[in-house]
């Protein structure tokens, strides 16, 4: 009987690994359903990191399925922007996210960096308006392709390859229940993220969720 000796590298492309071997075949094992045992509907099987989830059937639609795919990418993305944003603040010694805005909710200026912002809350959500107005309008006009992974100059690293599209919804959809939990906790403890985690790690048994007071009813 000939054996097959796998090599070393694979690649993963959406929810299938494929493993080269030395005879020139090759392995295909593909990742399984977010469901053991669920078949993954036609409408998924393009799709990266899909997994078969769709228990509602609301992506049977072509048209909206396009809707949430591309509403899930950029989401994500503004996600990981976010926390990374909030924990990069935090650790440079710039405050939390939850007190940056009060100044500009007060009346006064926020600080970027140490450096007050010269613009009070309106003049802020005007120049968003007017600045996100015009690039979702440059967006908008482009094929659903193209509006999630535009390439070119948004793209000079060549990123948008089948592996890389899965670890970004990946990261993405972590980054998002990250944000939510970031509010949750919050609203919990009245504390920032690496204060939680820092006050957590010094005294694990005393400061977690079950000793906070708020997330178990009793």
């Amino acid at each position: 009987m000939m054996s097959a000796t796998v090599s070393a590298r694979s690649f993963v492309s959406g929810s299938v690994k494929v493993a080269s071997v030395k005879n020139g075949s090759r392995t295909v094992m593909k990742a399984g359903n977010w469901l053991p045992g669920s078949e993954t509907p036609s409408y998924l099987d393009s799709l990266p990191a899909s997994y078969g989830f769709d228990p509602l059937g609301l992506g049977k639609d072509a048209a909206s399925l396009k809707r949430f795919q591309e509403s899930e990418v950029i989401h994500g993305r503004w996600a990981m922007l976010g926390v990374a944003g909030c924990l990069g603040a935090e650790l440079l010694g710039q405050g939390d996210w939850y007190s940056a805005p009060l100044p500009l909710l007060e009346g006064g200026h926020s600080q970027y960096m140490g450096a007050e912002v010269p613009f009070d809350l309106g003049t802020l959500l005007a120049i968003e308006f007017a600045a996100m107005a015009g690039v979702e309008s440059l967006r908008g006009g482009a094929d659903a392709e193209k509006r999630i992974y535009p390439g070119g100059a948004f793209d000079p690293m060549g990123m948008a390859s089948d592996e890389k599209k899965v670890k970004e919804i990946k990261n993405g959809r972590l980054a998002m229940v990250a944000f939510l939990g970031f509010v949750a906790q919050h609203q919990a403890t009245g504390a920032s993220p690496i204060a939680a985690l820092t006050s957590h790690l010094a005294d694990p048994f005393a400061n977690n969720f079950a000793t906070n007071g708020v997330s178990l009813p009793w």
